[in-house]
């Protein structure tokens, strides 16, 4: 990319950032004592909550639902653990990180190799327009949105809906997407056994569950958890990448740095919601090296307080705002409502 595309303030942030790589380099050593802890930490009061919401049936499905809410975050920090495994950070060794990350995905129903490889692809094109369904909720910008006829406008408002992005898209996603290979990569053959593989092994642990606790419990209790945990992370990529002023470019200007500081938002929530979610809020310095574990982010966030200059703070209440933001302007560098888009659309015709 040549720096003479790039503005004031990205110029600004190259410079600042330069030596971002000698920054991080110490914050990607796996730590076993931290791993060990987190896998603790978050396995074991999931299962005692899972065995308390088994047991709570008999007195009353409301507070088994209570019990799942809760129980659906600790959902997310197995799911951490699995997505730490994927970018083979959680372990030095491979082979533990595959053994493990493989464990998480029984609970979190995504299959771990699949997932790690369109997830991984992300982290290395995030914020190119060119490949943005992958890892990130489907957008489109201003032009293209312009360009549809009003069968394919509504098809779109109707998808950035808050009921279907952030409920049944999950539901789409945990269905579809997990089980059949949509992203084809290079290799559509080693692509598709690889999932089929980590779907058999899903699969064959929800059969033994099934049999041994009762189909119809196991899989009003679990069922519901993934579904909790899908709203979650659902709502997590879209604050994470979807924020007014984020970083979107076509392949030919993108830039990795930029991507990764503008492009990636740092959600600061209350420590309580930091430590369930495994530090992901943190996501711009996650971006920055996917080689760095969950457990260290928030010391080299701290460690190095230049790399949270430039980047978007969001907190919970901020981000309920960005529910708001539909279209990519290009023009403007931001994300605009449908509500902006129309008034543009007006301007530009009087005009």
């Amino acid at each position: 990319m040549s720096w003479k595309r790039l503005s004031a303030s990205d110029l600004e942030i190259k410079e600042a950032l330069k030596n971002w790589r000698q920054m991080i380099v110490k914050y990607q050593k796996p730590d076993l004592r931290k791993a060990i802890i987190q896998i603790l930490n978050s396995f074991l009061p999931f299962i005692a909550l899972w065995a308390l919401m088994y047991i709570s049936l008999q007195w009353s499905v409301f507070i088994t639902l209570g019990l799942g809410l809760i129980n659906a975050f600790f959902l997310v920090r197995i799911f951490i653990i699995q997505h730490d495994c994927g970018h083979q950070s959680f372990f030095k060794s491979r082979w533990w990180n595959n053994v493990v990350g493989k464990i998480c995905s029984v609970f979190s129903f995504m299959p771990f190799g699949y997932w790690a490889k369109t997830h991984n692809y992300h982290h290395g094109h995030s914020g190119m327009l060119e490949v943005r369904e992958i890892g990130d909720i489907p957008m489109l910008t201003v032009s293209e949105f312009r360009e549809r006829k009003w069968w394919g406008r509504l098809g779109y408002m109707i998808w950035r809906m808050p009921l279907v992005t952030f409920v049944i898209a999950p539901i789409y996603y945990f269905i579809v997407s997990c089980r059949f290979p949509i992203f084809k990569f290079n290799n559509l053959r080693k692509t598709f056994v690889m999932q089929l593989k980590d779907n058999f092994w899903i699969a064959l642990a929800y059969i033994v569950f099934g049999f041994t606790l009762g189909w119809a419990k196991f899989l009003f209790i679990q069922l519901m958890l993934v579904f909790f945990f899908g709203i979650i992370s659902f709502w997590f990529f879209y604050v994470q990448h979807q924020h007014e002023y984020a970083y979107k470019e076509w392949k030919d200007n993108w830039d990795f740095l930029l991507s990764a500081i503008k492009g990636a938002t740092y959600y600061k929530l209350p420590k309580m919601w930091q430590w369930l979610t495994g530090n992901i809020g943190i996501h711009h310095i996650h971006h920055l090296s996917s080689l760095i574990p969950n457990y260290n982010l928030e010391k080299c966030m701290k460690e190095n307080k230049v790399l949270n200059k430039y980047v978007t703070k969001v907190s919970f209440w901020e981000s309920l705002k960005m529910i708001n933001n539909k279209l990519w302007d290009e023009n403007q560098k931001k994300m605009i409502s449908f509500t902006e888009f129309y008034r543009l659309e007006k301007a530009r015709i009087i005009s």
